[in-house]
C-alpha cells in the first residue's frame, strides 16, 4: 500500500463515484446480527455463536467486543445456561440435535430464505426423488443443506461440466435445489444443462438464489459498464461478495476489486480512473463503504452519485424468546 501523503486539495484530480443500491446488509444478515446483539442485551454475556454470524471480520470483532465468543463446533462450548447461536448460514440437523443432547439453549439465526431451501430439501427427500444441490462445495449454507438430508440423498453440482457429467438413478425422479448466494448467470446456465438433460426435473416454486443476491448482482450490471474500475466491499470467504466481483468483470467493468476496508486499498490500482464503482456484500456494513468513499475523498475531488435499481423493503422477526427484549 502506498504511503505518499494526500494531494493538495487544489491537485486533486476528479473522481465519480457510482454508488449501487442496493447493497450491504440483508434482511437475513441484520436479522442475525440483531439476535446475538438482543441475546447479550437479555441473557448478558457471554453468548456463544457457532461459525461467524455472517462473514465479515468487522462484523463479528464488534460482537466480540460486546461479549460473543465465536466457536467451529458445539464441543467448545462448555456445559453452559448460556445461549448458544447458530449462524445466518444455517446447520446440518446434527447441529440442533447435539445442542438438545447437552441441554444447551439454543437460538436459530439461520436466514429465512436458506430455511426455505431446507424445507424444500426435505420434501422432495420425503416425495422419493433424487437431489442435485448447485452451490459451492465447503460453503458453510452448502454444509448445512446437505446436513438435512441423509448420506448420499443430494448430490453436490458446482459447474456446468458437474452438471452434464451428472448421471441420477431415475432421471424422471429428480429435483434440484440451489445455495442461495450464487451468481444468477451462472445458475441459469447450470440449470438450464439440467433441464434439457432431464426435462422431468422438479425446480422450487420460487427460485431460491435469494432476493438480496439476485437485487445486489442487478445493481453491479447497472454501473460496471460506466466504471474504470468497481470496489466490492467485502469479505473474501463471503460467497456473494465473490459473486459480484465476478459479476462486474463479466459486465464490463475493466478493474474489479474486493477490500474489506479502506486501509487494504492499493491506491497504484486506482491511479487515472475517471469513474469507481462501489457495492457492497450482503453481510458488509455500511460504515465500510462510508470508510472507503472517505479515504478516496483524501486523494480525489469526489461527487457521489446513487444508481438505484431497486427497493428492498423485506424484514424478518427474531425469534419469540428474544421479541420482548426488542426495544419499543
Amino acid at each position: 500500500m502506498s504511503q505518499s501523503t494526500s494531494p493538495s486539495p487544489s491537485a486533486r484530480p476528479p473522481l465519480k463515484i457510482l454508488l449501487a443500491a442496493p447493497r450491504g446488509f440483508c434482511a437475513g444478515v441484520d436479522r442475525a446480527i440483531k439476535i446475538v446483539e438482543l441475546a447479550l442485551k437479555k441473557f448478558g454475556a457471554p453468548v456463544f455463536v457457532r461459525h461467524e454470524i455472517v462473514h465479515n471480520r468487522h462484523v463479528v470483532d464488534s460482537l466480540r467486543a460486546k461479549g460473543a465468543i465465536f466457536v467451529e463446533e458445539l464441543d467448545e462450548i462448555p456445559d453452559t445456561g448460556a445461549p448458544v447461536i447458530f449462524s445466518a448460514h444455517g446447520v446440518p440437523k446434527s447441529v440442533p440435535a447435539d445442542a438438545r443432547r447437552r441441554n444447551l439453549f439454543y437460538l436459530d439465526a439461520t436466514c429465512p430464505l436458506v430455511s426455505k431451501v431446507h424445507t424444500e430439501a426435505r420434501i422432495h427427500h420425503e416425495e422419493g426423488l433424487e437431489i442435485v444441490l448447485i452451490g459451492h462445495a465447503g460453503h458453510p449454507e452448502v454444509i448445512g443443506t446437505l446436513g438435512q438430508l441423509p448420506a448420499g440423498a443430494a448430490t453436490l453440482v458446482e459447474t456446468p461440466e458437474d452438471a452434464r457429467a451428472f448421471t441420477p438413478v431415475d432421471p424422471k425422479r429428480l429435483a434440484f435445489i440451489t445455495q442461495t448466494t450464487l451468481s444468477v448467470d451462472d445458475t441459469a446456465a447450470i440449470v438450464a444443462i439440467l433441464k434439457d438433460r432431464f426435462p422431468a426435473i422438479v425446480g422450487p416454486r420460487k427460485e431460491d438464489i435469494c432476493y438480496a443476491t439476485t437485487n445486489r448482482q442487478a445493481a453491479v450490471k447497472a454501473i460496471a459498464p460506466a466504471c474504470d474500475a468497481l470496489i466490492v466491499v467485502g469479505a473474501p470467504n463471503s460467497s456473494n461478495s465473490l459473486r459480484l466481483v465476478e459479476v462486474s468483470e463479466r459486465a464490463g467493468c475493466p478493474k474489479s476489486v474486493l477490500l474489506q476496508r479502506g486501509r487494504d486499498i492499493l491506491w497504484a490500482d486506482f491511479d487515472g480512473i475517471g469513474t469507481l464503482g462501489i457495492t457492497a456484500g450482503a453481510s458488509a456494513p455500511e460504515e465500510l463503504v462510508d470508510e472507503i468513499i472517505d479515504a478516496f475523498r483524501e486523494r480525489f475531488d469526489v461527487t457521489v452519485e446513487s444508481v438505484v435499481s431497486t427497493e428492498e423493503r423485506i424484514a424478518f422477526n427474531v425469534p419469540r424468546e428474544l421479541r420482548e427484549a426488542v426495544p419499543s
